[in-house]
């Protein structure tokens, strides 16, 4: 059952329609005060470039790193990056909203082949929003809000990509006892 009035603002869930138009407000503010649209994953460059030269590597003349705007961003500090503080307000922000719902509840007791599948996932996905220059936010959501037809072939990619992993699922997930259905997303 849903929360009443003001509880279920805070603690979700939220309506879809709501979710919705926070999104575009999101994005249309992100366009308004960065002069750009939403993303998120060339802060993950940024921050892995830095890493690298913290232990003595130089990313400078990279292809990548060349771009003017890219050469800029690691020049400058961390902190001075849009989309880093931007990334870093989500995760505060999730982190709050999963202690409002009542759902914050960490778990470090993860089995192996999952966190196996994780890497995995997240080197396959990094490699793929740095080829497409974003990810779900930046190629996908920002690529269809601004009616670039990359967007749309971004998602036909998506899907193709989830039907792809639902198969793999069980090599990394043993039984499915106790865990929620997975919702399908294409």
């Amino acid at each position: 059952m849903d929360k009443p009035g003001a509880e279920r603002w805070l603690s979700g869930p939220w309506p879809l329609v709501a979710g919705a138009v926070a999104l575009a407000l999101l994005n249309f503010a992100t366009l308004a005060l960065a002069g750009r649209p939403w993303g998120i994953t060339s802060a993950f460059a940024l921050w892995g470039a830095k890493s690298f030269e913290l232990v003595g590597g130089d990313v400078s003349q990279w292809g990548y790193w060349q771009a003017p705007g890219n050469a800029a961003a690691l020049e400058a500090g961390v902190w001075g990056d849009i989309t880093t503080v931007m990334n870093v307000g989500i995760m505060l922000g999730a982190l709050a909203a999963a202690n409002l719902a009542g759902r914050f509840a960490p778990n470090f007791r993860i089995p192996l082949k999952s966190v196996l599948a994780a890497v995995i996932g997240g080197i396959m996905l990094g490699y793929g929003a740095r080829l497409a220059f974003g990810c779900n936010i930046g190629a996908y959501f920002s690529g269809i809000a601004s009616g670039s037809l990359h967007g749309w072939v971004w998602m036909a990619a998506a899907c193709a990509g989830n039907m792809a992993g639902v198969k793999l699922r069980p090599l990394f997930f043993d039984g499915e006892a106790g865990r929620k259905p997975v919702a399908k997303s294409c």
